[in-house]
């Protein structure tokens, strides 16, 4: 009996495309990136449509309930450019855990995170509505391991803060190299560097 080959794939989710090869929505697809994917492939964990960075894919059906579903958290870093100037309080504020509206109208406090300034990332181009350079803004970095609908972003409109870029860079140890893997590239990988940087075992 032949064991089935599954794959795995590390994107870079350019800004302004949707995490998915078909649907009814209009809008920029995966089936766009210039990589013969096999068929089967389906993401895990998607990003928004105006959210960039790292998106896994795969053939594997089970990991989206291994990676997301199960009693073990995973971590999700993201690289957060807000307009004004974050100050030490609200860093605080979105460290020990912010009330955001979620699904179904219901308030929901987060689970205390990391949260730090950051340098504004190397290796991103610039997109067509970026700030005018006299604007203020800071980066953040957040590092969660939960994620409601829109988390991040409800997370900084909260304090007062405008969500101007999302980028996610790394699910647990699957880091995104913004530097030499720019946006709309894919890297494969092999399936037990794919699960051991992930930290699931028993795959």
């Amino acid at each position: 009996m032949n064991t089935i080959r599954h794959r795995y794939f590390i994107v870079h989710k350019p800004h302004s495309m949707l995490s998915q090869f078909i649907g009814t929505d209009k809008g920029r697809m995966l089936g766009e990136l210039n990589y013969p994917f096999p068929e089967g492939t389906h993401a895990i964990g998607r990003l928004d449509y105006e959210s960039e960075g790292l998106l896994l894919l795969t053939t594997n059906k089970k990991v989206t309930r291994l990676l997301f579903q199960g009693e073990v958290p995973h971590k999700r870093s993201y690289l957060v450019q807000v307009r004004g100037i974050v100050t030490e309080e609200t860093l605080l504020q979105l460290q020990s855990g912010i009330a955001i509206r979620v699904k179904g109208g219901v308030d929901y406090t987060t689970a205390p995170c990391q949260v730090q300034l950051a340098q504004a990332p190397q290796g991103l181009p610039e997109l067509p509505h970026d700030l005018n350079p006299y604007v203020k803004s800071s980066w953040l970095r957040i590092v969660l391991t939960e994620g409601k609908f829109h988390q991040v972003r409800k997370m900084v409109r909260s304090v007062n803060h405008r969500c101007l870029r999302l980028v996610r860079v790394a699910i647990e140890d699957i880091d995104l190299d913004l530097q030499n893997q720019p946006p709309g590239t894919v890297r494969e990988i092999e399936e037990s560097a794919f699960f051991s940087q992930l930290c699931i075992n028993n795959w």
